[in-house]
């Protein structure tokens, strides 16, 4: 089933969507950034949700209740940290689209939003980060049963600009409606 995606500069807590993908550390605990904007939003019930997972691999995904963000769930996936420069780096980054494609999925979730994964502290290039961002939505449409709508929540302007050049320059590789 075709995917259609959307990019656009507001907060992740501002997509009308059904779940949200949070850019989680590895013990799935409070943090900065967009992290710490969904664990606000959602209150002190996720945190003790997330206790229990005992943390998150990198490329990996788990799933909460949404609690007080308005949002059905919260998918949290971890994106590696490209300054440790592991070996596997860009399919773990890739993993966590798709393993978090995978999980809304399963849920019969149609609509979700993603922050830009690893792009603000964990220093995974724009370039990189963009491309595989993209490829990873498109690729998953070959299975997806649910999905009909994906949105890059991306309020950073120089981020923005490069899922928006990526869109345009990689057309021929990724295609959606």
């Amino acid at each position: 089933m075709e995917i259609k995606l959307e990019i656009t500069k507001c907060s992740i807590l501002d997509c009308p969507v059904e779940v949200i993908v949070n850019a989680a550390n590895e013990d799935l605990m409070r943090g900065g950034g967009v992290c710490g904007v969904i664990h606000k939003a959602a209150g002190i019930l996720l945190d003790e949700e997330l206790f229990g997972f005992g943390g998150c691999k990198s490329g990996e995904a788990v799933v909460t209740k949404g609690y007080k963000t308005g949002f059905k769930h919260i998918i949290h996936t971890v994106a590696p940290r490209w300054y440790d420069n592991p070996p596997d780096k860009e399919t773990l980054l890739f993993g966590c689209y798709i393993n978090s494609l995978k999980l809304a999925d399963s849920l019969g979730i149609t609509s979700i939003a993603f922050p830009a994964l690893g792009m603000g502290i964990f220093q995974v290039p724009l370039g990189i980060g963009s491309k595989t961002a993209l490829m990873a939505v498109n690729q998953y449409q070959k299975v997806n049963k649910n999905i009909r709508k994906v949105i890059f929540a991306l309020p950073d302007e120089i981020i923005y600009r490069e899922f928006d050049r990526m869109l345009d320059k990689d057309k021929e590789y990724i295609r959606f409606n």
